[in-house]
């Protein structure tokens, strides 16, 4: 049996050294459940009173875990969502502690076996070819600024990156010679080759020859830095579509725009424009770099469903109240009554 700091040892282990080893756990991953556990332990001392020298493995049960995912959700206000993720993070610890150490499998097994609590589907929020288009018209490319942002979304749609893969890419990652690509590392350290269109690499390709005069650029430099010459972040990519967005309203093309427009959006966008294209599943599973052909799905659903409202504007079921009741119509009354004699 460990000592009275077993917690605090499984956990430096799990998250300095099990995890990072693990060849599908992003950097992400890592810091999401080391903050799970930062606010974990900041719930056991202020809450439950248990102090970090105290906090050991025996302490933590099924019934504290579930106190701790009730307090998120009704103290801190958490989502459903969020809890789930934080509930995701216990799970791995668990099952990491029940290999290292067989004496608490009963204890782990208790916390794996909490359910997650289901979530409202969420609505897939994109846009048309059309409103990209609209989008990409945004950005003032006679600055400097401009012609980055427009860069930026023209690569993020084009190519269907995730914000983390965007903000990740380096100089070296692109090849702009035809046929043009972009390599990226993705969910689960997948790295993937994404083929770029005629028009995106003419683009990014500009945008690099002038980062490279102006910042004097290596191919080990990130591709798009904030005007401080730092790598953008995830926040920064939001706040940057964000902008644009709001143009596009000011501009009087709201009506492309259903619902809030996120980085993924676009991706969501790229997606559902080569389904639309008669592109199959499959080869837009490996575009995006989906693990399995039942993620990518979901899009099949979202265009049937777009079909189906087409064709019901298209052809409009008029209602019962408009319906003329035949059985006043005496001449098809008498009509049908001569076909039956």
């Amino acid at each position: 049996m460990m000592n009275c700091n077993d917690f605090s040892m499984l956990l430096t282990s799990f998250l300095s050294k099990h995890l990072p080893g693990q060849r599908n756990v992003s950097t992400n991953t890592i810091i999401s459940y080391r903050d799970n556990f930062r606010l974990f332990i900041r719930y056991c001392m202020d809450v439950q009173g248990i102090s970090l020298k105290n906090l050991q493995m025996q302490c933590i049960d099924r019934a504290m875990v579930l106190k701790y995912l009730g307090w998120l959700e009704k103290d801190r206000g958490c989502s459903v969502s969020t809890r789930n993720q934080r509930l995701a993070a216990f799970k791995s610890f668990f099952h990491y502690v029940s290999s290292e150490n067989p004496e608490y499998l009963f204890q782990c097994q208790q916390i794996i076996s909490i359910p997650m609590k289901k979530t409202a589907s969420k609505v897939m929020n994109y846009l048309s070819p059309e409103g990209i288009h609209s989008l990409l018209m945004q950005p003032d490319t006679t600055t400097w600024k401009g012609r980055r942002d427009h860069a930026l979304l023209v690569l993020l749609y084009d190519a269907a990156l995730r914000v983390q893969e965007l903000v990740d890419l380096q100089i070296q990652a692109l090849r702009l010679e035809s046929p043009a690509v972009v390599q990226v590392v993705g969910k689960g350290r997948k790295a993937r080759t994404i083929p770029l269109g005629e028009k995106t690499s003419r683009v990014v390709g500009d945008y690099i020859r002038e980062l490279q005069e102006r910042t004097h650029s290596t191919p080990s430099s990130s591709l798009f830095q904030n005007s401080r010459g730092s790598n953008l972040t995830r926040v920064g990519v939001s706040e940057i579509l964000n902008r644009y967005i709001v143009m596009m309203k000011e501009n009087g093309c709201s009506k492309y725009i259903t619902g809030s427009i996120s980085p993924h959006s676009l991706r969501h966008s790229k997606a559902i424009h080569l389904l639309q294209s008669g592109v199959p599943l499959i080869y837009i599973r490996d575009f995006l770099g989906h693990s399995s052909v039942t993620t990518t799905e979901i899009y099949a659903k979202v265009d049937a469903e777009e079909k189906r409202k087409a064709v019901e504007n298209a052809y409009p079921v008029q209602s019962q109240e408009k319906i003329p009741k035949w059985e006043k119509d005496k001449d098809l009354l008498e009509w049908l009554t001569n076909l039956c004699s």
